[in-house]
C-alpha cells in the first residue's frame, strides 16, 4: 500500500496543473491572429488602470475615479502575469463595432459633487494616465489637462477630457493597431467650483476605422503605442562599445599580469623545492614566504560552512534563472505587448530551478564535511524566500492600504504559495538528496595541518573592505551603462528590446567578476592569509551594494518618482535586486577562486 509515494512523483503529478495556472487563463496582450471579426461585430473595450505617469508601479483601478461606470462591473479573467503587473480589466460602456465609425456618441451624463471634482483635480495634477485594452492592445492617454503659466500673475488651470477619439487600424478581419487621442478636443474646466455646487458633465467618444497594409502586429515598429511612452532605448551602441573596450582592457591586463607573476612564482618555488629537497619540510617553511608557505592551511574549511553552501546554492540557482530569462527573450518569447509575460516566466523558472540550489548546496556541504544536511536544505530554501516574503509583505501592505491594483488578491497569493510548497520546496529537497548522495570527498591537493598557522599582520590595502570596494566597483563599471536602460525599463516607461546586448553584457559581468576574484585571491594568498573562502564571496559579491547605491542615485537624479507607494516598492525591490546580484556574483567569485587555487597548488612540487 502506498500512502504518499516518492516526493518526486508527487510533485510531478501536480506540475502540469500548476504550469497551466502559471501560464494563465486568457490570452496575453499582443498575441496575434487570435480574434477574427466580421463587419459590425462588437469589439469589447476593457478599462484597466490609472496612475501617476512618473510612478509606474503605483496604479489604481480605473473605476476608482468618478467616471462613467456600468451598474454591474464585469471583470475579465486574467493570467498570473497580468495580475502581477497590476492589471484589473473590466468591461466598459463604450460600444465599438468592427469597421463602423462613430461620431460624438454620448457615453453618459454625470453630476459630480465638489469632493469628486477635487478627486479628479488631484489626479490631473499628479499627471494620472489611463490604460484601456482593445482586442488585447493597450491604449493610453491622460485623464486631464493642466496648464501653468506666468509668474506674476500666476495662472493654474485644470481641465478634464470629456471626449475621446479612438483610432483603430485593421487588416482583413483582424485589428492591428489601436490608439486614443484628444488632439481636436477642448478640456472641460474644473476650476471655480463652489463647495456646495455640483458639476454637470457629458462624456462622449468617437471611433474611426482605417485599413492598413500591415498584416501582423509585430510588423509595426516594436513598442509603438502611438507615442504615449518614450522610445529611446534603441540608440546606445557607442556607450556599449565603450564599456566593452574598457572591460576587455581590464580583463586582458589582469590576465597577462597575473599569469606572468604566477609563472615566475611557480618556477621559483619549484626550483627552491629541488635545491632544498634534502632538508626537512619545517626548515623549508621557515625560509620561504608567499602563498606556498600556507599550503597546509589554504584548504582549511571555513566557519559557517552551512551558510556558505546555502549562498553558493541559491547563487547558482539565480545564475540559471537569469540565463534562462535572457535566452527566452532572445528566442522571442516576450512580446512588448504581452502584459506580465516575464513575470510568469520568472516565477515558473524560479520554481523549477530550486533543484539547482538544493543540489549545489548539499553537494558542496557534504564535500567539506557537513553533517547536518537537513538543516542545510532548510537554510538554502529560506535564504532568498524569507527576505523576499518579508519585503513583499511590506510592499503589498502599502499597496493594499492605498487601494492600489499592485496589491495581490488573496487567490493569487494562495496560488504563489502553492507553487512554492508543491514545486519549489520539494524540488529543493530532491536536489539536496541527489547532491548529498553524489558528493565525493573534498579532493585537496595539499594536506591540512591540525594546528592553524598564525597569519601575519596585513597592510591596509589587503583588508576585506578594500577588496570589497575594488571587487565590487570593477564589475559594476562593466554594466553601469546597461544598468541605466534596465532601470529605465523596470522603473520607467521605456521598452527594452536589445536582449542580445543584454546577454553579452551579462557574460561580460560574469567574466570580469571571475577575473577580479582570481586576482584578489592571489594577492590575499601572497600575504600568507589563507582565509579566502568568505573573502572571495564578499569581494565580488559587493557589486550588489554598488547596484543598490546606484538605485538610490537613479531615484534621486534620474527619475521623477515620488510618493510613499512608489518609494516603498522601489527601495524594497532594489534591496532584493542587490541581494540577488550578491548571491550570483559571490558564487561565480568563489568557484573561480577555488578553481584557481586548485590549479596553482596542483602545479606546485611538494614532498
Amino acid at each position: 500500500m502506498t500512502v504518499l509515494g516518492h516526493p518526486g512523483s508527487w510533485s510531478c503529478r501536480w506540475l502540469p496543473l500548476l504550469l497551466l495556472l502559471l501560464l494563465g487563463t486568457g490570452r496575453d496582450p499582443g498575441v496575434e491572429g487570435v480574434t477574427h471579426y466580421k463587419a459590425g461585430d462588437p469589439v469589447i473595450l476593457y478599462v484597466n488602470k490609472v496612475g501617476p505617469y512618473h510612478n509606474p508601479q503605483e496604479t489604481y483601478h480605473y473605476y476608482q475615479l468618478p467616471v462613467c461606470c456600468p451598474e454591474k462591473i464585469r471583470h475579465k479573467s486574467l493570467s498570473l502575469g497580468e495580475v502581477l503587473d497590476g492589471d484589473r480589466m473590466a468591461e466598459s460602456l463604450y460600444e465599438i463595432r468592427f469597421r463602423e465609425n462613430v461620431e460624438k456618441r454620448i457615453l453618459c451624463h454625470m453630476q459630480l459633487s465638489s469632493a469628486q471634482v477635487e478627486q479628479l483635480r488631484q489626479a490631473i495634477e499628479e499627471l494620472y494616465y489611463f490604460e484601456f485594452v482593445v482586442d488585447d492592445l493597450p491604449i493610453r492617454g491622460f485623464v486631464g489637462y493642466m496648464e501653468e503659466s506666468g509668474f506674476l500673475p500666476h495662472s493654474h488651470k485644470i481641465g478634464l477630457w470629456t471626449h475621446l477619439d479612438f483610432h483603430l487600424e485593421f487588416h482583413g478581419d483582424r485589428i492591428i493597431f489601436a490608439n486614443v487621442s484628444v488632439r481636436d478636443v477642448k478640456p472641460h474646466s474644473l476650476d471655480g467650483l463652489r463647495p456646495d455646487e455640483f458639476l454637470g458633465l457629458t462624456h462622449t467618444y468617437s471611433v474611426r476605422w482605417s485599413e492598413t497594409s500591415v498584416e501582423r502586429r509585430s510588423d509595426r515598429r516594436r513598442g509603438d503605442d502611438g507615442g504615449f511612452f518614450p522610445r529611446t532605448l534603441e540608440i546606445h551602441w557607442l556607450s556599449i562599445i565603450n564599456s566593452m573596450v574598457l572591460v576587455f582592457l581590464l580583463v586582458g591586463f589582469v590576465a597577462v599580469i597575473l599569469m606572468r607573476v604566477l609563472r615566475n612564482d611557480l618556477a621559483r618555488y619549484n626550483l627552491d623545492e629541488e635545491t632544498t629537497s634534502g632538508g626537512s619540510g619545517d626548515d623549508f617553511d621557515q625560509g620561504d614566504n608567499g602563498w606556498k608557505i600556507i599550503h597546509t592551511d589554504v584548504f582549511r574549511f571555513p566557519p559557517y560552512r552551512g551558510l556558505l553552501c546555502a549562498v553558493l546554492g541559491v547563487g547558482a540557482q539565480f545564475l540559471a534563472l537569469g540565463t534562462g530569462i535572457i535566452v527566452m527573450a532572445l528566442l522571442g518569447m516576450f512580446n512588448v505587448h504581452r502584459h506580465g509575460a516575464i513575470n510568469s516566466a520568472a516565477i515558473l523558472l524560479y520554481a523549477l530551478t530550486c533543484c539547482i540550489s538544493g543540489y549545489v548546496s548539499s553537494h558542496f556541504y557534504r564535500q567539506i564535511g557537513g553533517e547536518r544536511w537537513v538543516w542545510n536544505i532548510i537554510l538554502t530554501t529560506s535564504l532568498f524566500s524569507v527576505p523576499f516574503f518579508l519585503t513583499w509583505s511590506v510592499v503589498n501592505s502599502v499597496h493594499w492600504a492605498n487601494g492600489s491594483t499592485q496589491a495581490l488578491p488573496a487567490t493569487t497569493i494562495l496560488l504563489l504559495l502553492t507553487v512554492w510548497l508543491l514545486v519549489g520546496f520539494p524540488l529543493t529537497v530532491i536536489g539536496g538528496i541527489f547532491g548529498k548522495n553524489n558528493a565525493s570527498p573534498f579532493d585537496a591537493p595539499c594536506r591540512t595541518k591540525n594546528i592553524a598557522r598564525e597569519i601575519p599582520p596585513q597592510p591596509w590595502y589587503k583588508s576585506t573592505l578594500i577588496h570589497m570596494t575594488v571587487g565590487g566597483f570593477l564589475p559594476f563599471s562593466a554594466i553601469s551603462v546597461e544598468l541605466y536602460y534596465i532601470f529605465a525599463t523596470v522603473w520607467g516607461r521605456e521598452q527594452y528590446t536589445l536582449y542580445g546586448i543584454l546577454f553579452f553584457v551579462f557574460a561580460i559581468l560574469l567574466s570580469v567578476g571571475a577575473c577580479i576574484s582570481i586576482a584578489l585571491t592571489y594577492f590575499q594568498l601572497s600575504g600568507e592569509d589563507y582565509r579566502w573562502w568568505w573573502r572571495s564571496v564578499l569581494s565580488v559579491g559587493s557589486t550588489g551594494l554598488f547596484i543598490f547605491f546606484y538605485s538610490v542615485f537613479y531615484y534621486a537624479r534620474r527619475s521623477n518618482m515620488s510618493g510613499v507607494v512608489q518609494t516603498v516598492e522601489f527601495f524594497g525591490y532594489s534591496l532584493l535586486t542587490g541581494y540577488v546580484f550578491f548571491l550570483m556574483l559571490g558564487t561565480i567569485s568563489f568557484f573561480s577562486s577555488l578553481k584557481f587555487i586548485r590549479y596553482i597548488y596542483v602545479n606546485l612540487k611538494m614532498d
